[in-house]
């Protein structure tokens, strides 16, 4: 017979969790809400800073560094704009903080390590710049299997995604690249879809490599206006290269983020569900043992009493 107290203990145990998730839940559905807002009034200006860097880049033809003035890796555009043989590729790999958001990390991890499978059969080396606890930890382990490094690592920016994380995050990354260190950098990021779904992408950063053939060939036949520079382009594009770069990993945080609350949410909402069933499941086996006990001990009183009187 099943005992009677260990079900009961099941069944507070399962409660006091089911409040644990429910409270989640609640937390997640009123932030996603803020990170749905965000995500949604960031777009505009990122789709309108695209076109118009792309513009720029048509307008200006080639690149020059002999009139800058360059303090740091991210003022070096002519640089940034160069595209070279492939031989170490940075991934810049966002994940969150905390767990108990469904898949969320793990197909972030997974798209990673496939990735880095794919440039290692190629005779590409993967060096890692990671946004999140989770991701340091997993990546962790599995960077030895395809020989490469974990180079810097981003906590903070993963709970509060802003623009100086972003640049912070950016000026290590150009920095590597202007000096060789890597040939290429991908953000492994999520898209935010809707509060039940987002699905994981890598964008391609460094080098702006095709942007101005692309522009051209979704262009032809349309007549631009004259694009005239103050005090002159190379000057505008070294403080318009930077702010595009940086705009794509504040962008990649931010539906970073979006996509994590929602998971969470809707991995909670589940839990809190699931929770709910196996309280039922336990309360109907507990009063059938209950029941089943009571039985057993009126018999047994039965069984006593016609045996006095036999």
């Amino acid at each position: 017979m099943t005992n009677l107290k260990d079900i009961k203990n099941r069944i507070q145990s399962v409660k006091s969790t089911q409040k644990i998730t429910r409270a989640m839940k609640m937390v997640a559905a009123a932030k996603v809400k803020r990170a749905e807002n965000t995500v949604k009034a960031s777009r505009p200006f990122t789709y309108e800073l695209t076109s118009m860097f792309k513009k720029l880049l048509a307008s200006v033809g080639t690149y020059s560094s002999t009139t800058l003035k360059i303090k740091s890796a991210v003022d070096n555009y002519p640089e940034l704009l160069q595209v070279r043989k492939i031989k170490t590729v940075g991934l810049l790999v966002i994940t969150s903080n905390k767990g108990l958001a469904g898949a969320y990390n793990a197909n972030i991890v997974r798209k990673t390590i496939k990735t880095m499978a794919d440039y290692n059969a190629q005779g590409i080396k993967t060096i890692l710049f990671v946004v999140g606890q989770k991701g340091i930890t997993a990546l962790k382990r599995r960077c030895k299997e395809y020989g490469c490094d974990i180079e810097k690592t981003y906590v903070g920016v993963a709970n509060n995604p802003s623009g100086e994380g972003a640049k912070m995050i950016i000026d290590d990354i150009a920095e590597y690249f202007v000096s060789h260190k890597i040939d290429k950098i991908e953000i492994i990021t999520t898209r935010f879809k809707n509060m039940m779904s987002y699905f994981t992408e890598s964008w391609d950063v460094l080098p702006l490599k095709d942007i101005n053939d692309d522009y051209e060939r979704r262009h032809d036949n349309i007549l631009e206006p004259l694009m005239e520079f103050e005090p002159d382009m190379h000057n505008i594009l070294q403080k318009v290269v930077p702010m595009y770069i940086t705009n794509i990993v504040y962008q990649a945080l931010l539906e970073a983020q979006a996509s994590e609350l929602a998971s969470r949410m809707t991995a909670m909402s589940a839990a809190t569900t699931n929770a709910e069933k196996m309280i039922k499941t336990l309360t109907i086996d507990y009063n059938k043992s209950r029941q089943a006990a009571i039985t057993q001990e009126i018999i047994e009183v039965a069984s006593g009493a016609n045996a006095q009187l036999g």
